[in-house]
């Protein structure tokens, strides 16, 4: 079996639901039959997951890693089937969506909280202007329909 000693992102980037991880020189290492092995880019070089299914789509990508002058070419099904780098996966995983996701949700609740109050006030404040307005025309009829307007926008905010 092969054991990931060392697997660190060079580059990491969240598209839409999937996170691309770009690895380079001696960001990934295997040690294989107790020697160390080290990641080098001369085929494939990312691994792209679907962040929903927590899938890597590109299985056929070649992964190759170097001892010296000898090679190991593993295509990344295998990777994942002969070795534990599910285990170094799934922190980069919850790194990359668990803040990030949690944060767009919790600021977007209370954007839309704040624009709906704002929107809220601005009403009242048009209302008040609207009043003030009828009152200066000497508009009874229009001062009654807009008091009873705030009223009842009043009782509907609270």
């Amino acid at each position: 079996m092969i054991q990931v000693q060392f697997m660190k992102p060079f580059y990491t980037k969240v598209n839409g639901k999937t996170l691309r991880l770009v690895f380079a020189y001696q960001y990934f290492s295997i040690v294989k039959d107790d020697e160390l092995y080290h990641f080098v880019p001369v085929e494939g070089k990312e691994m792209i997951i679907d962040l929903e299914t927590k899938q890597i789509e590109n299985l056929s990508e070649i992964f190759v890693f170097q001892r010296g002058n000898r090679f190991i070419r593993l295509p990344l099904y295998q990777l994942l089937l002969i070795s534990n780098v599910h285990e170094h996966l799934t922190p980069i995983l919850d790194q990359a969506t668990t803040p990030e996701d949690k944060t767009n949700s919790v600021q977007k609740e209370q954007s839309e909280t704040e624009i709906q109050i704002m929107i809220r006030e601005l009403e009242e404040q048009n209302l008040e202007h609207l009043i003030n307005q009828a009152l200066e025309n000497r508009d009874e009829k229009r001062f009654y329909e807009l008091a009873s307007q705030k009223t009842k926008l009043h009782e509907a905010n609270k």
